[in-house]
């Protein structure tokens, strides 16, 4: 019997790990040829297919990224994008931290009525809000700016942020809190001490989700945002509707907007699996 267990445990595992590497070839192969062709010039991305560099490199150089830096509107959608999704991230990890934390364990009237009002606002569409919200930016003077794009961001992220962090904090063994008030530390102590280290996995997750979703969106900055606050998913749309098929600027710019998002995601990938997972173990 140990024989046959054997073959078909190592048939399994070999098929899964084929699939794995089926999967990752397809996932990887869209990414290959943008980079590729981000390197080629405008004449050879018009001749033939990026796959022929693989055998003429001579094709391949960084003369796309040296006139994607002279680009000023560019350069500038690209630090738009920073701006905005930088800040969004840090408010909302933080401002969901504090909140959570006081919906797991502070007793105050009416915290779980509150609390379903915001688990409520996570099945409210984003486009429902999109012409309210530009009324009352317009009225205040914050429609077309990058800090009118946060705000907005910040209060549609928020409920997600707070229901995720809630639910982790509030899986933390009581006796732990109460073992450190017996010592003397306040909430604010307790909280920067012990919870927010306990909770990095899931701040961590709840930071990679945030980032990801501000950085590549298009929705909202293309509503409220202006042509010198416009980030750069903006403003490669606007260069493909004014140029064609401008894949000397297009390539460069579409691989720089999506390079960063996976270098977040990979160095933060440990933090993210153990917050994913951390509900399934418990």
């Amino acid at each position: 019997m140990n024989g046959p267990t054997r073959v078909t445990r190592w048939l399994g595992s070999a098929a899964v790990q084929s699939l794995l590497v089926l999967v990752a070839l397809v996932w990887i192969t869209p990414l290959a040829g943008l980079l590729l062709s981000s390197l080629r010039s405008e004449r050879d991305n018009a001749s033939d297919g990026w796959w022929t560099s693989l055998v003429e490199p001579s094709q391949l150089s960084f003369d796309n990224y040296r006139a994607l830096l002279e680009d000023s509107g560019l350069v500038q959608a690209f630090w738009n994008t920073v701006l905005i999704a930088v800040p969004t991230t840090v408010l909302v990890v933080g401002i969901a931290a504090l909140a959570g934390y006081a919906f797991a364990w502070l007793e105050f009237p009416g915290r779980d009525g509150l609390f379903l009002v915001v688990v409520g606002l996570l099945v409210v569409p984003v486009q429902i809000g999109l012409l309210p919200v530009a009324k009352l930016f317009g009225a205040v003077g914050l429609f077309g700016t990058v800090a009118g794009v946060v705000l907005f961001h910040v209060a549609y992220g928020l409920p997600f942020g707070v229901f995720l962090l809630r639910n982790f904090f509030a899986e933390i063994p009581r006796e732990m809190l109460e073992a450190a008030r017996l010592d003397g530390g306040g909430e604010w102590r307790i909280f920067r001490g012990l919870v927010l280290p306990l909770g990095r996995p899931a701040l961590a997750s709840l930071a990679i989700f945030q980032f990801l979703w501000v950085w590549n969106d298009m929705l909202v900055a293309l509503l409220f945002a202006d042509g010198e606050s416009q980030p750069l998913t903006v403003a490669l749309q606007s260069q493909m509707r004014q140029f064609g098929s401008n894949i000397g600027v297009l390539a460069p710019g579409a691989f720089l907007s999506l390079v960063v998002p996976l270098v977040v995601f990979f160095a933060f990938q440990r933090h993210f699996v153990q917050g994913v997972m951390a509900g399934s173990v418990k």
